[in-house]
Protein backbone atom coordinates (compact mmCIF):
# COMPACT_ATOMS: atom_id res chain seq x y z
CA UNK A 1 0.00 0.00 0.00
CA UNK A 2 1.24 3.46 -1.10
CA UNK A 3 1.33 5.84 2.20
CA UNK A 4 1.61 9.61 2.24
CA UNK A 5 2.54 11.09 5.84
CA UNK A 6 0.98 14.61 7.17
CA UNK A 7 2.95 16.48 9.73
CA UNK A 8 6.65 16.11 10.99
CA UNK A 9 6.41 16.55 14.91
CA UNK A 10 7.72 14.52 17.05
CA UNK A 11 4.86 11.80 17.32
CA UNK A 12 5.64 11.63 13.33
CA UNK A 13 9.47 10.79 14.34
CA UNK A 14 8.78 8.72 17.43
CA UNK A 15 5.65 6.67 15.46
CA UNK A 16 4.77 6.94 11.95
CA UNK A 17 7.82 7.40 10.02
CA UNK A 18 9.70 4.85 11.05
CA UNK A 19 6.98 2.18 11.69
CA UNK A 20 5.91 3.29 7.55
CA UNK A 21 9.89 2.87 6.12
CA UNK A 22 9.52 -0.54 8.35
CA UNK A 23 6.41 -2.00 7.44
CA UNK A 24 6.77 -5.19 4.47
CA UNK A 25 3.88 -3.93 2.85
CA UNK A 26 4.02 -0.28 2.85
CA UNK A 27 5.64 2.30 0.55
CA UNK A 28 6.17 4.89 2.08
CA UNK A 29 5.59 7.67 -0.37
CA UNK A 30 6.49 11.09 0.45
CA UNK A 31 5.58 13.60 3.84
CA UNK A 32 3.72 17.00 3.86
CA UNK A 33 4.29 19.12 6.50
CA UNK A 34 3.31 22.70 7.56
CA UNK A 35 7.22 23.30 8.07
CA UNK A 36 8.22 22.70 4.07
CA UNK A 37 11.96 21.86 5.74
CA UNK A 38 10.81 19.81 8.48
CA UNK A 39 9.23 17.76 6.15
CA UNK A 40 12.37 17.74 3.75
CA UNK A 41 14.58 16.94 6.88
CA UNK A 42 11.71 14.13 7.53
CA UNK A 43 11.01 12.47 4.14
CA UNK A 44 15.72 12.50 3.62
CA UNK A 45 15.68 10.65 6.85
CA UNK A 46 12.97 7.75 6.22
CA UNK A 47 13.67 7.45 2.53
CA UNK A 48 10.44 9.55 1.02
CA UNK A 49 9.87 12.17 -0.80
CA UNK A 50 8.80 15.64 0.53
CA UNK A 51 5.63 17.38 -0.85
CA UNK A 52 4.72 21.18 -1.10
CA UNK A 53 0.96 20.68 -1.63
CA UNK A 54 -1.97 18.14 0.14
CA UNK A 55 -3.74 17.61 -3.36
CA UNK A 56 -0.50 16.34 -4.83
CA UNK A 57 0.94 13.87 -1.72
CA UNK A 58 -3.18 12.49 -1.42
CA UNK A 59 -2.91 11.98 -5.24
CA UNK A 60 -0.01 9.57 -5.25
CA UNK A 61 -1.09 7.00 -2.55
CA UNK A 62 -3.73 4.61 -1.40
CA UNK A 63 -3.46 5.68 2.05
CA UNK A 64 -2.85 8.57 4.03
CA UNK A 65 -1.28 8.43 7.96
CA UNK A 66 -1.73 11.74 9.93
CA UNK A 67 0.33 13.09 12.89
CA UNK A 68 -1.24 16.85 12.72
CA UNK A 69 -3.26 18.73 15.55
CA UNK A 70 -6.34 17.48 15.11
CA UNK A 71 -8.41 20.78 13.80
CA UNK A 72 -5.98 20.14 10.34
CA UNK A 73 -6.26 16.52 10.36
CA UNK A 74 -9.91 16.75 10.10
CA UNK A 75 -9.56 18.94 7.24
CA UNK A 76 -6.84 16.36 5.40
CA UNK A 77 -8.65 13.41 6.27
CA UNK A 78 -12.25 14.41 4.89
CA UNK A 79 -10.22 15.63 1.52
CA UNK A 80 -8.51 11.98 1.26
CA UNK A 81 -12.04 10.18 2.15
CA UNK A 82 -13.85 11.97 -0.82
CA UNK A 83 -10.75 10.84 -3.01
CA UNK A 84 -11.03 7.48 -1.93
CA UNK A 85 -8.14 7.52 0.13
CA UNK A 86 -7.75 4.89 3.10
CA UNK A 87 -7.33 6.68 6.37
CA UNK A 88 -4.69 5.67 9.75
CA UNK A 89 -5.55 9.32 11.28
CA UNK A 90 -4.43 9.99 15.24
CA UNK A 91 -6.58 10.65 18.20
CA UNK A 92 -9.30 12.63 18.39
CA UNK A 93 -10.52 12.40 14.93
CA UNK A 94 -11.76 15.76 15.14
CA UNK A 95 -12.24 18.69 18.04
CA UNK A 96 -16.17 18.29 16.82
CA UNK A 97 -18.72 15.81 16.41
CA UNK A 98 -19.91 17.35 12.83
CA UNK A 99 -16.41 17.64 11.67
CA UNK A 100 -16.01 13.65 12.71
CA UNK A 101 -19.46 13.04 10.95
CA UNK A 102 -18.45 14.35 7.72
CA UNK A 103 -15.30 11.99 7.54
CA UNK A 104 -17.33 9.45 8.20
CA UNK A 105 -19.46 9.85 5.98
CA UNK A 106 -17.27 10.31 3.04
CA UNK A 107 -15.71 7.47 4.08
CA UNK A 108 -18.89 5.67 3.90
CA UNK A 109 -19.59 6.91 0.48
CA UNK A 110 -16.21 5.90 -1.09
CA UNK A 111 -16.17 2.98 0.67
CA UNK A 112 -12.65 3.86 2.33
CA UNK A 113 -11.10 1.67 5.26
CA UNK A 114 -10.24 3.56 8.32
CA UNK A 115 -8.21 2.83 11.09
CA UNK A 116 -7.57 5.55 14.18
CA UNK A 117 -4.48 5.29 16.38
CA UNK A 118 -5.56 5.02 19.71
CA UNK A 119 -2.06 3.36 20.83
CA UNK A 120 -1.97 1.29 23.79
CA UNK A 121 -5.19 -0.23 21.72
CA UNK A 122 -3.05 -1.73 19.34
CA UNK A 123 -0.67 -3.82 22.40
CA UNK A 124 -1.85 -7.42 22.38
CA UNK A 125 -1.55 -7.29 26.41
CA UNK A 126 -4.43 -4.35 26.16
CA UNK A 127 -6.93 -6.25 23.52
CA UNK A 128 -6.31 -9.26 24.64
CA UNK A 129 -7.93 -7.59 28.42
CA UNK A 130 -10.88 -5.79 26.73
CA UNK A 131 -11.90 -9.61 24.83
CA UNK A 132 -11.67 -11.03 28.41
CA UNK A 133 -13.55 -7.97 29.75
CA UNK A 134 -16.24 -8.02 27.36
CA UNK A 135 -16.66 -11.98 27.67
CA UNK A 136 -16.61 -11.72 31.53
CA UNK A 137 -19.44 -9.00 31.48
CA UNK A 138 -21.39 -8.04 34.66
CA UNK A 139 -19.12 -4.83 34.69
CA UNK A 140 -20.36 -1.34 37.62
CA UNK A 141 -18.12 0.98 36.95
CA UNK A 142 -14.84 1.82 35.63
CA UNK A 143 -11.98 4.16 37.07
CA UNK A 144 -8.95 5.26 35.23
CA UNK A 145 -6.42 7.97 35.39
CA UNK A 146 -4.35 9.67 33.29
CA UNK A 147 -2.56 12.69 34.60
CA UNK A 148 1.03 13.25 32.38
CA UNK A 149 3.60 16.33 33.10
CA UNK A 150 4.40 17.30 29.73
CA UNK A 151 5.41 20.74 30.25
CA UNK A 152 8.65 19.16 31.75
CA UNK A 153 12.22 20.50 29.89
CA UNK A 154 12.99 18.16 27.40
CA UNK A 155 9.42 16.65 27.15
CA UNK A 156 9.12 16.66 23.00
CA UNK A 157 5.06 16.99 23.53
CA UNK A 158 5.11 20.37 25.66
CA UNK A 159 5.66 22.24 22.29
CA UNK A 160 2.71 21.61 21.03
CA UNK A 161 0.11 23.99 20.50
CA UNK A 162 -2.74 22.32 20.36
CA UNK A 163 -2.28 20.38 23.56
CA UNK A 164 -1.57 23.93 25.38
CA UNK A 165 -4.95 24.99 24.55
CA UNK A 166 -7.29 21.61 24.80
CA UNK A 167 -5.79 20.06 27.55
CA UNK A 168 -5.60 16.09 29.22
CA UNK A 169 -9.44 16.12 27.71
CA UNK A 170 -8.84 15.69 24.19
CA UNK A 171 -5.00 14.64 24.64
CA UNK A 172 -5.40 11.80 26.78
CA UNK A 173 -9.17 11.54 27.42
CA UNK A 174 -9.39 9.68 23.28
CA UNK A 175 -7.19 6.80 25.12
CA UNK A 176 -9.40 6.48 27.93
CA UNK A 177 -12.65 6.49 26.17
CA UNK A 178 -11.66 4.08 23.59
CA UNK A 179 -10.81 1.67 26.38
CA UNK A 180 -14.27 1.73 28.35
CA UNK A 181 -16.30 2.16 25.60
CA UNK A 182 -15.94 -1.61 24.02
CA UNK A 183 -16.48 -3.05 27.45
CA UNK A 184 -19.48 -0.79 29.02
CA UNK A 185 -21.19 0.07 25.92
CA UNK A 186 -22.57 3.31 24.92
CA UNK A 187 -22.31 6.42 26.91
CA UNK A 188 -26.13 8.18 27.20
CA UNK A 189 -24.81 11.17 29.70
CA UNK A 190 -21.49 12.85 30.59
CA UNK A 191 -20.84 15.40 33.52
CA UNK A 192 -17.55 17.07 33.70
CA UNK A 193 -15.58 19.65 35.58
CA UNK A 194 -12.13 21.10 35.26
CA UNK A 195 -9.99 22.26 38.05
CA UNK A 196 -6.76 23.58 38.27
CA UNK A 197 -3.13 22.65 36.45
CA UNK A 198 -5.70 20.79 33.94
CA UNK A 199 -7.56 18.36 36.25
CA UNK A 200 -10.49 16.81 34.35
CA UNK A 201 -12.86 14.73 36.21
CA UNK A 202 -15.78 13.06 34.19
CA UNK A 203 -18.52 11.11 34.79
CA UNK A 204 -19.69 8.91 32.15
CA UNK A 205 -23.11 7.06 32.31
CA UNK A 206 -23.35 3.91 30.05
CA UNK A 207 -26.82 2.94 28.79
CA UNK A 208 -26.44 -0.50 29.86
CA UNK A 209 -26.01 1.05 33.37
CA UNK A 210 -22.43 0.96 34.16
CA UNK A 211 -20.78 4.28 35.30
CA UNK A 212 -16.88 5.00 34.31
CA UNK A 213 -14.87 8.06 36.01
CA UNK A 214 -11.69 9.59 34.49
CA UNK A 215 -9.32 12.03 36.30
CA UNK A 216 -7.10 13.74 33.22
CA UNK A 217 -4.38 15.87 32.93
CA UNK A 218 -1.05 16.56 30.74
CA UNK A 219 -0.28 19.44 32.99
CA UNK A 220 0.00 17.23 36.30
CA UNK A 221 2.63 17.71 39.04
CA UNK A 222 5.89 15.15 37.97
CA UNK A 223 5.27 13.76 41.96
CA UNK A 224 1.13 12.55 41.14
CA UNK A 225 2.00 11.57 37.55
CA UNK A 226 0.23 7.79 37.03
CA UNK A 227 -1.56 5.81 34.70
CA UNK A 228 -4.24 3.54 36.21
CA UNK A 229 -7.41 1.76 35.36
CA UNK A 230 -9.52 -1.01 36.37
CA UNK A 231 -13.05 -2.52 36.19
CA UNK A 232 -15.07 -3.48 39.06
CA UNK A 233 -18.53 -5.63 38.61
CA UNK A 234 -19.59 -8.92 39.85
CA UNK A 235 -16.58 -11.05 39.15
CA UNK A 236 -14.52 -8.62 41.53
CA UNK A 237 -12.02 -5.96 39.93
CA UNK A 238 -9.84 -6.13 37.16
CA UNK A 239 -7.10 -4.04 37.04
CA UNK A 240 -5.62 -2.70 33.25
CA UNK A 241 -2.16 -4.48 32.48
CA UNK A 242 0.50 -1.89 32.32
CA UNK A 243 2.21 -1.84 29.39
CA UNK A 244 5.58 -1.58 27.17
CA UNK A 245 5.50 1.87 25.45
CA UNK A 246 6.59 0.83 21.76
CA UNK A 247 4.60 2.99 19.41
CA UNK A 248 6.56 2.13 16.33
CA UNK A 249 5.27 -1.64 17.11
CA UNK A 250 1.73 -0.55 17.55
CA UNK A 251 1.53 1.84 14.70
CA UNK A 252 2.57 -1.07 12.66
CA UNK A 253 0.12 -3.01 13.49
CA UNK A 254 -2.68 -0.04 13.21
CA UNK A 255 -1.18 -0.27 9.39
CA UNK A 256 -1.44 -4.20 9.50
CA UNK A 257 -5.57 -3.50 10.43
CA UNK A 258 -5.84 -0.65 7.54
CA UNK A 259 -4.05 -3.51 5.06
CA UNK A 260 -6.61 -5.78 6.04
CA UNK A 261 -9.76 -3.88 5.87
CA UNK A 262 -8.72 -2.30 2.63
CA UNK A 263 -8.08 -5.82 0.95
CA UNK A 264 -11.74 -6.77 1.65
CA UNK A 265 -11.05 -8.23 5.77
CA UNK A 266 -13.08 -7.05 8.45
CA UNK A 267 -13.38 -3.41 9.53
CA UNK A 268 -10.83 -2.37 12.36
CA UNK A 269 -12.67 -1.62 15.99
CA UNK A 270 -10.89 0.95 15.92
CA UNK A 271 -11.81 2.63 12.64
CA UNK A 272 -13.31 6.69 11.84
CA UNK A 273 -16.88 5.22 12.74
CA UNK A 274 -15.57 4.89 16.55
CA UNK A 275 -13.46 7.51 16.45
CA UNK A 276 -16.43 9.47 15.62
CA UNK A 277 -18.13 8.33 19.16
CA UNK A 278 -15.19 9.10 21.04
CA UNK A 279 -15.25 12.77 19.69
CA UNK A 280 -19.43 13.26 20.54
CA UNK A 281 -18.09 11.99 24.07
CA UNK A 282 -15.71 14.15 24.76
CA UNK A 283 -17.29 17.01 22.83
CA UNK A 284 -19.96 16.37 25.42
CA UNK A 285 -17.55 17.10 28.29
CA UNK A 286 -15.97 19.93 27.18
CA UNK A 287 -19.95 21.40 27.27
CA UNK A 288 -20.79 19.92 30.31
CA UNK A 289 -17.42 21.83 31.81
CA UNK A 290 -18.47 25.13 30.11
CA UNK A 291 -22.28 25.45 30.62
CA UNK A 292 -22.25 23.56 34.41
CA UNK A 293 -24.56 20.43 33.13
CA UNK A 294 -24.41 16.91 32.51
CA UNK A 295 -25.11 16.48 28.83
CA UNK A 296 -27.12 14.09 27.23
CA UNK A 297 -26.19 12.10 23.98
CA UNK A 298 -28.91 11.42 21.72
Amino acid sequence: MRFGLFGTGPWAHQAHAPALAAHDDVEFVGVWGRNAEKAGALAEEFGAKPYAEVDALIADVDAIAVALPPSVQSEIALKAARAGKHLLLDKPVAFTAAAADEIVAAATERDVASVVFFTRRFMPQIQEFVDRARATGGWLEARIDHLGSIFQPGNPFGESAWRKESGGLWDVGPHAVALVLPVLGPVGEVTALAGARDMTHILMRHTGGAISTMTLSVDAPAKIEREVAALFGESGVADVPPVPWLPVEAFGRAIDALIQAANGGSASPLDVRFGAEVVKILAAAAESISEGRTVKLA
